[in-house]
């Protein structure tokens, strides 16, 4: 087997659509080596707690409305492209994912990261609901078959939050700048949101690796 390590932000589309891209290949190619573990990258590690107005955020980030629509035209057209359906209308204020990370990182110690990766993309981006919100993240820990009231209990705590702020930090040392990042077998960086195509390209060529050395 082949760990494939992905950094990754919930508010981030490209790792959205990465993600979509990814899992078609792996639908394709049944007999792929991958284990898959997500970790932890802000996008925003200065925002404030309560997260901030969606189109204020924008706006500043882009400088500008017009700009902000103009930077979000490819983000729509792959997310087409990957069979995704991204509601930006909904979405009314840009979180904080520090406690989105924690929960994706005690869903890993319950091996139940993928599902609450993929609940907490469709929360954001297809409901439009907060997900810095602890009800909310209370909430799809329980819809991914975790205990919501232990959740939320923990969420009300500092637990895990210095280990994922120092495991963003560690991805930003090792020149992280951007996500989604892909690691393949703790050697090989792939970033963006890479098409399903590579990724079968990638699986094929790994494949015959396994071949050629178990020959």
């Amino acid at each position: 087997m082949v760990k494939l390590d992905i950094l990754s932000d919930p508010i981030c589309p490209w790792c959205y659509i990465g993600k979509a891209n990814l899992e078609r290949a792996l639908e394709a190619e049944a007999d792929h080596p991958f284990i898959v573990e997500w970790h932890p990258f802000q996008l925003n590690p200065e925002m404030p707690v309560g997260g901030m107005d969606r189109r204020a955020y924008l706006e500043n980030k882009f400088g500008g409305k017009d700009r902000a629509i103009q930077a979000y035209l490819p983000v729509v057209e792959h997310a087409k492209k990957a069979g995704l359906d991204i509601n930006l209308e909904a979405i009314a204020r840009t979180p904080n994912t520090l406690d989105a990370h924690r929960l994706i990182h005690w869903a890993g110690i319950e091996g139940r990261q993928t599902p609450v990766v993929a609940a907490l993309f469709s929360a954001y981006f297809k409901q439009g609901r907060d997900i810095g919100d602890h009800d909310v993240l209370a909430d799809i820990a329980d819809m991914a078959g975790m205990d919501a009231a232990l959740v939320r209990r923990l969420l009300k705590t500092d637990e895990d939050t210095q280990n994922i702020r120092d495991r963003d930090a560690h991805a930003r040392n090792m020149g992280v700048n951007s996500v989604p990042t892909f690691i393949v077998a703790s050697q090989h960086a792939v970033p963006g949101a890479q098409s399903t195509e590579l990724w079968r390209k990638v699986i094929g060529e790994l494949r015959e690796q396994r071949d050629t050395s178990a020959g």
